[in-house]
């Protein structure tokens, strides 16, 4: 499929996600489901109808892997931020990624309540809401407004925080100049400690490179995997020199 085609495809599953929540608006623990509520369950049903149609594979946080007669496999969390939306709160995003051989290749994190979304192809730079984008030019934490995700044991000295829920929609804050810096906190809880899915933060990823952010993984880890168990520490920046400085708080 072109990347035209994934860009329409990825638009369609977004609107098909909300309309699905529309009708159900049930954000209560889904039975047979740990750990889900029935709007993740209804949201991931629409998502897979149109994706699985079109012959891709899905990586879902929902439902796993699925197989497609496509070598690009879609990457997608059908409702990042359930605890947002379980609590009436106005900050969660369909988060989907068109990953093929080279890696990301198209992305898109849309706000489920607004309808604003982000984009990016690969080599091709970031918009939102079709307007190309470009991070902040803040170098260093005593001048930042940082996105967290869990809780630092210290503070940074960052000049400002928000935790917001929505670790897609925070990572394209960066992209957007809108926040200056996002780090999971919860790399500094443990070797065990759970971390983020790649739907979780693979599309952002790329809408922050594209954007010209740096992204890295708190231990140094690649984040571009396509694996259901695989947990990783996402840490997003305006700048290098803003990136180093949160990664040597985290380390």
């Amino acid at each position: 499929m072109d990347p035209d085609s994934l860009h329409r495809l990825f638009a369609e599953t977004a609107e098909a996600i909300r309309a699905a929540l529309s009708k159900s608006e049930d954000w209560s623990k889904a039975d047979g489901h740990p750990g889900q509520h029935v709007g993740d369950v209804v949201a991931n049903e629409a998502a897979l109808n149109l994706l699985a149609d079109a012959g891709l594979a899905v990586l879902s946080e929902e439902s796993g892997f699925t197989e497609g007669k496509s070598d690009c496999i879609a990457v997608i969390d059908p409702v990042d931020g359930s605890t947002n939306a379980s609590q009436g709160i106005p900050w969660y995003s369909v988060s989907i990624c068109a990953v093929d051989a080279s890696g990301p290749l198209l992305a898109r994190v849309e706000n489920l309540v607004t309808g604003q979304s982000f984009t990016a192809r690969r080599g091709s730079g970031a918009q939102f809401d079709g307007r190309p984008i470009a991070p902040s030019d803040v170098r260093h934490l005593g001048k930042a407004v940082i996105g967290l995700s869990g809780h630092p044991r210290l503070h940074w000295g960052w000049k400002q925080y928000r935790s917001l829920g929505s670790s897609s929609l925070d990572m394209c804050l960066v992209a957007r100049g809108s926040l200056d810096g996002f780090a999971d906190c919860s790399a500094q809880d443990s070797a065990a400690s759970k971390g983020h899915g790649p739907w979780d933060y693979l599309a952002a990823m790329l809408i922050c490179q594209e954007a010209g952010a740096s992204v890295a993984e708190a231990r140094g880890r690649d984040l571009a995997v396509l694996d259901h168990a695989a947990r990783r520490h996402p840490v997003a920046a305006a700048t290098p020199e803003l990136l180093g400085e949160l990664l040597q708080q985290i380390g």
